[in-house]
């Protein structure tokens, strides 16, 4: 028996790397059931934008190989994935993912986000993680939980969403009144666009795939901005009619994601957070409205994983662009201050480690307990029979009596 890990996360490889070996939840399946067919009990995958990770229940010989084609194929350039990652077995592998969800393994120490990407990688793999993994992971998330509630390792995480708010600070000085186009409507977009309408900043929300996260997020954000007195416009790219509707009822109005693009020539802000497999904000697209903008700063901010941005467009006049990483790294420097909170929730995960390995130990145990039991019963049988033989005047009723009452 055995558990392990095999992937890459921030430490070990770079962006450019990282974003090839993202999986979307619908690329799961098809990944995890190549791992089971080389020789795995069980998989669950953890894609983030720090990290991409196959944690493995009875992995055999060939499953780190395959793991490694996986990500290989992604990779490409006559590189291979492995020069890349890590492979953790065991104790160490339960230690790996416990400090995953509580933080302790993130660019930003104690980020909040990783406990909910761990649930969500755990759902997306559930039916192929087996009961060991299901178990490890139930832990992992309640290792996160107690070390958010019993330390202050997570007490102001800064994020990247916030960091990306602070860098638009810092580039035009009050936000108050500024206008931000925001790409993307899922939880990282979601905690961007609050982060700006907290500002006072007027935000553009744009949808290019599923109109209905949109709607609730745009709902939030109107009602929030109509006590702060800042104007929300929806923007999808499918379903228009619902869309204007939304918008009229907001005060706004509805745009198509093709008219997005010539908002890159009013907007001071662009955030974007998408789930597309490929750059979407590229020169061809942007490059004629940003002229028009008369070397006024443009501030893009993607926090998408792969890379919502061609780089090219950070090469055109007056574009600051940053990308997960530049982010990160500008809200690791704000959390200086609870690293004196790290040795608590290390011991958390210790203590955790040892709950685990103890039940995971059992487990082995119980094939050796079933055999033994079996060999006692088959002995205590046998002295039954040995001792009724030497009881003939009984009669049959005796005897099940006596049979029942050594049972």
């Amino acid at each position: 028996m055995s558990i392990a890990v095999v992937g890459v996360n921030h430490r070990t490889a770079p962006l450019e790397v990282r974003e090839r070996f993202a999986h979307a939840p619908r690329e799961v399946p098809a990944a995890l059931e190549r791992v089971l067919s080389a020789g795995a009990g069980g998989g669950v995958l953890l894609s983030t934008c720090n990290r991409t990770e196959f944690y493995l229940a009875e992995p055999g010989d060939a499953t780190p190989a395959t793991v490694w084609a996986i990500l290989t194929e992604r990779l490409g350039e006559g590189r291979s994935a492995s020069e890349y990652g890590y492979l953790v077995r065991d104790r160490d592998a339960v230690r790996h993912l416990y400090r995953v969800s509580a933080g302790l393994d993130s660019m930003i120490l104690g980020e909040s986000q990783i406990q909910g990407q761990v649930r969500e990688a755990w759902e997306t793999s559930r039916s192929l993680a087996g009961p060991v993994l299901h178990r490890l992971f139930q832990s992992a998330l309640l290792v996160g939980a107690r070390v958010r509630s019993e330390t202050a390792l997570a007490a102001g995480a800064a994020s990247a969403p916030s960091a990306a708010v602070a860098l638009a600070g810092k580039i035009f000085g009050r936000l108050a009144g500024r206008v931000a186009l925001v790409l993307g409507a899922g939880d990282m977009a979601e905690l961007a666009a609050s982060c700006l309408v907290s500002e006072g900043v007027r935000v553009t929300l744009v949808a290019n795939r599923t109109y209905e996260r949109a709607q609730a997020v745009a709902e939030e954000l109107g009602a929030r901005a109509l006590t702060e007195g800042v104007r929300v416009t929806l923007v999808a790219n499918r379903t228009y009619e619902r869309a204007q509707a939304v918008a009229e009822e907001l005060g706004a109005r509805a745009l198509t994601l093709d008219e997005a693009w010539e908002h890159f020539a009013s907007a001071d802000i662009v955030l974007t957070s998408t789930a597309a497999p490929h750059a979407v904000v590229t020169w061809e697209r942007v490059a004629p409205a940003i002229a028009r903008r008369g070397g006024r700063p443009l501030c893009i901010l993607d926090l998408a994983v792969p890379r919502d941005v061609e780089p090219a467009v950070g090469q055109l006049e007056n574009v600051f662009l940053y990308d997960i990483d530049d982010l990160q790294a500008v809200a690791a420097h704000a959390t200086a201050d609870r690293h004196h909170e790290v040795p608590a929730a290390e011991r958390i995960v210790s203590d955790e480690v040892d709950r685990f390995w103890a039940w995971y130990a059992g487990l082995a145990a119980v094939p050796v307990l079933k055999e033994f039991r079996e060999r006692l019963d088959d002995l205590r049988a046998a002295e039954l029979e040995r001792a009724l033989k030497r009881l003939a005047h009984l009669s049959p009723e005796d005897r099940a009596q006596r049979r029942h009452a050594c049972r």
